[in-house]
This record gives C-alpha cells, structure tokens and sequence, in this order.
C-alpha cells in the first residue's frame, strides 16, 4: 500500500526510484553476506564440535591421571610438587575480520621454550602418572585456547547473522514493496493528471473552434445583410 504522506510529482517519483534501486541493491548485497557468514558459521560450528571432543578427552585423561597419581601418592608430597610452577604461560589477544565481525585471536607465549618447564618437581619422589597429568594438560592448551577463539567467533557471527537477517527482511518485506507501491501511485496519479489536462485542453480547444466558428458565421451574416 502506498503512503498517503507520498506527493505525486515527478520529483518524488525519481527519488522513490532512486530508493528502490538502492534498496535493491542492498538486498541483493546483504543476502549474500548473510549466505556467506551463515557458510563460514557452519564449517565454525564443525570445527568447535570436533575440537571440543578432542579437549574434553585431553581433559578427562588428565584428570584420570591426577586421580591415579593422588592415590599413589601422600597428599603433602603432591601439594609440595605443584606448588612452585617453573613454567609460565602469557597469553596475547587479537583480532581479524571476518565479512565485518572482529572475532578474536588468541595467541600464547611461555616465558621459557625448554618443554620440560613443565614440571615444577624432581622425579625421585612423584610418579609417573602425575608427569603424564602435567604432560597432558600442556598438550590440551593450545586446543583449548583455539577452542575459546572458535566458541566466541561463533557467538559473534551468530550475532551478527541475526541482525543481518532482520535487515534482508526489512528491506524485502518492507522498504521495497513500499517503494514499488509508491511508485505505482505516483504513476497512476502522474497518468490521471496527465489525462485530465489532456482533456481540458480538448475541451478548450473545441471551444475556440466553436467561437471561432460562431464568429464567421456572424460576419457571414453581416456580409449577406450588407449585399441585400
């Protein structure tokens, strides 16, 4: 339906126009970042579910592992072995931009590159299961690391899939038929004034004619009465 507030000129039809073919436009260009993110999301959404498998098995293996290595252990030399960590682990945030979202990029540095940091304990009085603990929960860093980047570029585009949504709807269902509309009323009201000043004009013309007509046949009259 067409908006009352709309002036049927010829201005506002080139503007609503001008509207429609930029709303056109945007569409087409929004439908297709839409289709694109929502492509990127899926192969996002794969990529989290198998990593996700693989930390929670690293995670779990660790913490078989700890369980073992308590039982075999005192309780006072397990706490001495993990109070003082030699190894530390300095994590640097970024950011790159996948069709306009900032997801985030994690990055991590040890403050030593020697991979037996690890452990903060001499081997003579630990076990073997509390070293492969250690060993598999420094393995499973990367993975979780990479696993918190992916969760949290998903929540972004999710977010950003959405309001793109809403926007290809709007533009779909609202602007462009109102523009189409629009430009149909104007069109019809630009016709129907064309028409009646066509009209009028015809009108006006066969009244000229007809006074002009009337006007010779008088000086018919006046020539005839003039000769008798």
């Amino acid at each position: 339906m067409a908006s009352t507030q709309v002036n049927p000129t010829r201005m506002e039809l080139t503007r609503q126009k001008n509207k429609l073919k930029t709303a056109v436009k945007g569409h087409k260009l929004l439908k297709d970042k839409r289709d694109e993110l929502m492509r990127q999301f899926l192969d996002l959404v794969r990529e989290n579910m198998a990593l996700r498998l693989k930390v929670e098995a690293g995670i779990k293996s660790s913490n078989i592992n700890f369980v073992i290595a308590k039982a075999g252990m005192s309780e006072q030399i397990l706490n001495a072995a993990l109070m003082a960590p030699k190894q530390e682990v300095y994590l640097e945030t970024g950011k790159r931009n996948v069709m306009s979202v900032d997801v985030p990029v994690f990055e991590y540095k040890t403050r030593t590159a020697d991979a037996n940091d690890i452990y903060s304990y001499g081997f003579a009085f630990t076990s073997s299961d509390l070293d492969g603990a250690v060993k598999s929960l420094a393995d499973i860093l990367p993975d979780m690391l990479k696993l918190a980047e992916i969760e949290k570029a998903c929540q972004l585009m999710s977010a950003e899939i959405e309001k793109t949504r809403r926007r290809v709807n709007a533009l779909e269902h609202v602007i462009i038929p109102e523009a189409q509309a629009n430009i149909k009323y104007i069109t019809m009201k630009l016709d129907e004034n064309e028409r009646s000043t066509q009209i009028r004009l015809i009108k006006v013309k066969d009244m000229i004619l007809e006074d002009a007509h009337q006007f010779k046949d008088k000086a018919k009259e006046k020539a005839l009465a003039k000769a008798e």
